[in-house]
């Protein structure tokens, strides 16, 4: 559990500073990294009780037992996160997508199996709803229609704002309001907690896909909750059990990234709100989506051919995932969002012709010759 020992400081001085509180008293400056797998028990008792604790989804921030249960260097970017999300706790899973899934198995466990999704969410999420695959079933709605939709049986609402990958926005405090008591469960994944903090707005919890802006340089995998401690609990038994710990790598990464967060987003959204103004105005861009709490994510339908124009890209490179320093364009019917069948596509919005844009930290006269010069080499 974090302590937000710095909550007399302004946020941009908490993300440089969370999670590494005690290093002075440490004699450190920079965090140390724990790769242990397992950890000295000289007191059998002592530590058996210690692990039916642990069992039992409680972190008493001591010592750990084995790298599966707990690590100092993953607790320290837990701490962080929860602190800049403004929650009690955080739980951090070696993917966004075994972070989500922790949370459905939660729901499923408590017999609360029913989820309501609001379209459009991430592709693989929007799959994993819709599969079933771990006991769940799932009724999509819009915003105004999840109350209406929620039963005896209902464990969460699922929603992403802004979302992947048309950047819609949902009036988050209003949905949360709706359809409370249910939790519902906010990605924050391309807002992060520099633009919005969804827990203030009445989210119960809180998911990113920490590999995008949280880690930030497109070299380490993980995902994260931000939510109050008794779920927090929950969520540590299941991680307990199935073992989708992060790696104390990633965590290090991780915690490395959020110090870096603020100036980054706001750099990269900068430049986005510019190309995206550009694009609006460009002959072969017939719509563009950019939120209006901003962002680093610009979204696009062009009357070109957008599987052309991806591959006509130089500086910018084609591929999937975002939030890396460096800019990614792709095309999500084909690739992010290729696993939802077409009537789904088109139901969450998601055309054909849409291209998705992560405005990374170039310079954006760079940015928009490239794309200006792709743009004019798709013909259809």
């Amino acid at each position: 559990m974090t302590t937000h020992s710095g909550s007399a400081h302004s946020w941009n001085t908490r993300a440089v500073h969370a999670g590494k509180d005690d290093l002075a008293a440490l004699g450190l400056h920079a965090p140390p990294i724990d790769l242990s797998t397992t950890y000295p028990s000289h007191d059998v008792v002592a530590e058996a009780a210690r692990l039916d604790d642990f069992a039992a989804g409680n972190d008493d921030g001591g010592p750990p037992v084995y790298g599966r249960v707990t690590n100092p260097t993953v607790r320290r970017f837990e701490n962080a996160l929860a602190e800049l999300e403004g929650a009690e706790a955080a739980v951090a899973f070696a993917s966004g997508m075994a972070a989500l899934s922790a949370c459905l198995l939660a729901q499923v466990a408590a017999g609360r199996p029913e989820i309501i999704g609001v379209r459009p969410l991430y592709g693989t999420t929007d799959h994993l709803l819709d599969s079933g695959l771990l006991g769940n079933s799932v009724r999509w709605v819009a915003p105004e229609e999840a109350a209406s939709a929620i039963t005896g049986r209902t464990g969460l609402v699922v929603v992403e704002s802004p979302a992947n990958p048309t950047l819609t926005e949902v009036d988050l405090r209003a949905l949360t309001d709706a359809c409370a008591p249910v939790p519902v469960l906010v990605d924050n994944t391309f807002a992060t907690p520099v633009l919005q903090r969804p827990l203030a707005l009445g989210a119960t919890m809180v998911l990113h896909s920490a590999t995008k802006y949280l880690g930030g340089h497109g070299d380490v995998m993980g995902g994260v909750i931000a939510c109050d401690e008794e779920f927090a609990r929950s969520l540590r038994q299941i991680r307990f059990v199935t073992g989708g710990m992060l790696h104390p790598i990633a965590g290090y990464e991780l915690l490395r990234g959020l110090a870096t967060l603020p100036v980054r987003v706001r750099a990269a959204s900068a430049t986005a709100a510019e190309l995206a103004r550009r694009l609006a105005e460009h002959p072969r861009v017939t719509q563009v989506y950019y939120p209006r709490l901003g962002g680093a994510m610009v979204s696009f339908e062009t009357s070109a051919d957008p599987i052309a124009l991806v591959s006509a890209v130089g500086l910018i490179t084609p591929a999937v995932s975002l939030g890396s320093v460096d800019s990614l364009i792709q095309h999500p019917a084909s690739l992010t969002h290729r696993i939802m069948d077409e009537v789904a596509r088109k139901d969450a919005g998601i055309s054909p012709d849409l291209v998705r844009l992560s405005v990374g930290l170039e310079d954006v006269e760079d940015l928009w010759t490239d794309l200006t010069q792709a743009l004019a080499q798709a013909v259809r």
